[in-house]
């Protein structure tokens, strides 16, 4: 064997660079599910099965192609792998290099090929288990991203600070999107001011959901397996419909710009009760395993506006989600890591709640976010931001356990592209690399943006007392934890000029509240 190709679960793309100058003849495809994958963070039930179909569906297409497919797949029965053909042996690799390495002896490829990977410790592992085999090793770019590593370092030179805004609308430039003679379409960069509404009393307009894709045989026995080999994990599949093929992932994408991108802006923070898709798209999953291309995502998206099917203030919103935050958070990511993941700017050093694992909580808000993210795999970015993120943040979560569980727990989470979401724009934890400010608010926001606080017992607007909010006790109490060094934010000046409101007697009921809501937490965490 001349090349050993190494494609990863998260690299299901066949235009993928790792294929460039592939010949049958000479080279063959090596894809491994490894159980280590899904406990080195306890992954939910919904993003292993995701993962191991997709990666099935992907080697099936492969090999309709043409392509030599060597797969180690696992079985029901614990330490199987079923090999390339069907012939099964025992196997007690967990990583993929231990997997590689089994592989290495019996194949004597000359080179192993492989995209760069997504996260940090895995090209480590990969690199390490090359030289320990004595096989060179080629990483090439990975072509799937509309910045490269290079470019972002470009882009990053010579600034103090680094701000999405200004990369974003370089990115528009350099790529010819939403512009017009060489300006912004609509005359303005975003259009945030125009979108973003709550509901209201009336909740959400009608609406289809998503397209749903029924699980067929393959999906079907991924489950199946799922659900034995990994009991313990959370999350459920009695509701799997995740598009699992490239085929199926450009469906979703017309169905989301057919549907419900021309409501998408207005809506995209709002939340409403067992409501989990709304007028959000459901793609990021099948574009951070590649299965879609960001590129024919934003084409359709900014012909729906040439057209007239959708708003540009709306359209402009979407497109500023792939073109702007999912390329610069991967720039984030690379440029700080290994050392980002354990960054705790604020100190943070409370535990996980234990009912982030379970969503038994007196909290609606948290109680539905927390039950539909178990269920689906899924809960949008306001969310994640504004509820499950913000409750941590204010709590004074360890980051590293927070960026842990929603690695563990999302359908669409890659490390290059959680991390510095949850670790930097949600939980503030790495100084303002990431956000200029914390994202906090008090239960106000909450009311305002859902409908979670018309059947919870706590009032919003209090916070002290029995009926006190969590969310706004743990506002004003993170002000006043934090006050000096927010007082140097021009960012969060009007909030914490707001503490002169407080005189030392709520200011101390505050932090005793405060201090309750984090024992109980920590006794059960």
């Amino acid at each position: 064997m001349r090349n050993l190709i190494i494609i990863l679960g998260d690299q299901l793309n066949v235009d993928s660079a790792a294929l460039d100058g592939f010949d049958p003849a000479l080279d063959a495809i090596w894809m491994a599910e490894v159980a280590g994958e899904s406990s080195k963070v306890w992954s939910s039930k919904p993003r292993i099965a995701f993962f191991l179909s997709a990666m099935r569906h992907f080697r099936d297409a492969l090999r309709l192609n043409g392509r030599r497919v060597i797969y180690r797949e696992l079985g029901r029965a614990g330490g199987a792998w079923m090999l390339d053909g069907g012939e099964s042996r025992s196997s007690d690799a967990e990583t993929f290099a231990a997997a590689l390495l089994e592989s290495a002896g019996s194949l004597k490829p000359e080179r192993w090929i492989m995209t760069e990977p997504g996260e940090w410790s895995v090209r480590a592992e990969i690199g390490e288990a090359a030289a320990a085999a004595g096989i060179v090793l080629e990483m090439r770019d990975d072509r799937h991203f509309l910045c490269s590593h290079a470019q972002f370092a470009a882009h990053a030179e010579g600034r103090k600070q680094l701000r999405m805004e200004f990369f974003y609308r370089e990115m528009r430039q350099r790529h010819g999107v939403l512009m017009e003679g060489g300006k912004p379409a609509g005359g303005a960069w975003n259009f945030d001011s125009e979108n973003r509404k709550s509901f209201g009393k009336g909740g959400p307009p009608l609406h289809l959901p998503p397209r749903r894709f029924e699980p067929d045989a393959i999906s079907r026995e991924v489950i199946a397996v799922v659900n034995e080999r990994f009991a313990e994990h959370p999350g459920d599949l009695t509701a799997f419909d995740w598009p699992v093929t490239a085929e199926e992932a450009g469906q979703a994408l017309e169905d989301f710009v057919a549907h419900r991108l021309s409501d998408f802006g207005d809506w995209q923070d709002a939340m409403w009760t067992s409501e989990p898709w709304l007028f959000h798209s459901r793609l990021s999953a099948v574009m951070n395993v590649k299965l879609l291309d960001p590129r024919r995502v934003i084409v359709a998206a900014e012909e729906a506006w040439k057209q007239g099917r959708a708003p540009l203030a709306g359209v402009e919103g979407f497109i500023r989600q792939i073109l702007g935050w999912r390329e610069y958070v991967r720039g984030i990511y690379w440029r700080q890591m290994p050392g980002y993941v354990e960054m705790n700017a604020l100190g943070a050093e409370q535990p996980l709640p234990a009912f982030y694992w379970t969503g038994e909580t007196e909290m609606e808000c948290l109680r539905d976010a927390l039950g539909q993210t178990l269920r689906l795999g899924y809960a949008h970015h306001i969310q994640r931001l504004m509820v499950t993120g913000l409750y941590a943040l204010m709590l004074g979560v360890r980051p590293r356990e927070v960026h842990e569980w929603y690695l563990a727990v999302y359908v669409d989470a890659v490390e290059w592209v959680e991390l510095p979401n949850t670790l930097g724009m949600s939980q503030h934890a790495d100084g303002g690399l990431m956000a200029s400010k914390p994202y906090i608010a008090t239960g106000k926001y909450i009311e305002r943006m859902s409908n979670y606080c018309s059947g919870c017992r706590y009032n919003p607007a209090e916070s002290t007392g029995a009926k006190a909010c969590p969310f706004t006790t743990l506002y004003w109490d993170f002000l006043l934890q934090h006050e000096d060094t927010l007082r140097k934010n021009q960012r969060m000046a009007m909030q914490v000029r707001n503490l002169g409101r407080l005189d030392e007697t709520k200011r101390g009921e505050i932090r005793a509240q405060a201090a309750q809501l984090r024992s109980a937490s920590q006794e059960c965490g």
